[in-house]
């Protein structure tokens, strides 16, 4: 057995105290892995196991799953954010409607990317537009191999940011970390996307879970302890960023340590829009992907 823990996770304010030095659970000392961006991280996890523990995107999980690989969601949101102001155009170019991306050429990193899965779900509900109505531009493959996406879509060399500029999308979707090679600010296509997003996250009780935190289910199963701790540690660490912010935005209302009502909104949300958009194609239930943890880790985790 190794005597160290290896861990890839970003670092958030409220992941921070993972890179302290001789930071360590039980007996064993974390060894963080240097992986970025964190997404650089999904594949190898769910294709080789490479870490113990390990940062995962909602849909890449909820395929893992599916795909029967062995890992298990615990009850940690690391990340998430409303999406609405994540469909953009780029700056200059023609006006367009959400509902005018019918039949028309959209760019994402990979068709099961999470801000996509969230994006497309608004375009459904909130426009009427499915996600077979569009063509999928994409830059990579999904982290999970044995994945075969939907015939719309597509493969392109480059980058989400050089597609839309040579016009070969007329929208992408565009998290903050891709926007900083923009030449000047991408435009939102949906209009009046604040109060949008705020309606959607009172109509649906959460704010769109991005990432969560997953472990090995042999870690799990043989060191049950460990993982407690580790889980603990990651729940102090939310908490105590949600409590440092007196009027907190989508990002930090985001993050939850625990099984809640807005953890299970969130969770059954993607579920619903991802079996709409054929990013998994076998019905799941919220306590299925926690089970595990929950059986483990206690009652409410």
């Amino acid at each position: 057995m190794s005597s160290t823990l290896s861990v890839a996770v970003k670092s958030y304010p409220h992941t921070a105290f993972a890179a302290e030095p001789g930071f360590s659970v039980g007996r064993r000392r974390v060894e963080l892995a240097a992986v970025d961006p964190i997404y650089q991280a999904f594949a190898p996890m769910v294709r080789e196991l490479r870490y113990d523990v390990s940062e995962m995107a909602i849909a890449t999980f909820l395929q893992a799953h599916e795909a029967g690989v062995p890992i298990v969601l615990l009850p940690l949101v690391l990340s998430g954010d409303f999406h609405h102001h994540s469909l953009t155009r780029w700056p200059g170019s023609a006006e367009i409607r959400p509902t005018d991306l019918a039949g028309g050429r959209v760019a994402v990193r990979a068709y099961s990317q999470t801000t996509g899965l969230w994006v497309r779900g608004i375009l459904h509900e909130e426009f009427g537009v499915d996600a077979k109505d569009i063509t999928w531009v994409t830059t990579e493959e999904p982290h999970v191999a044995s994945y075969v996406e939907p015939p719309n879509v597509e493969r392109v060399p480059g980058k989400v940011l050089d597609v839309l500029e040579r016009g070969d999308a007329v929208a992408a979707v565009l998290g903050p970390p891709a926007l900083d090679g923009a030449q000047g600010p991408l435009v939102p296509i949906i209009p009046n996307w604040r109060e949008a997003e705020e309606s959607w996250g009172a109509r649906h009780g959460t704010v769109p879970i991005n990432h969560m935190l997953t472990v090995r289910r042999d870690l799990l199963e043989s060191e049950p302890e460990v993982v407690r701790e580790l889980y603990r540690a990651f729940g102090a660490g939310i908490e105590e960023r949600k409590a440092a912010d007196a009027a907190p935005g989508p990002r930090v209302r985001a993050l939850r340590s625990g099984v809640g009502d807005e953890l299970t909104a969130g969770l059954q949300t993607a579920i619903d829009y991802a079996l709409q958009q054929n990013v998994i194609r076998k019905p799941v239930t919220v306590d299925e992907l926690l089970h595990d943890a929950v059986r483990h880790l206690g009652e409410r985790a």
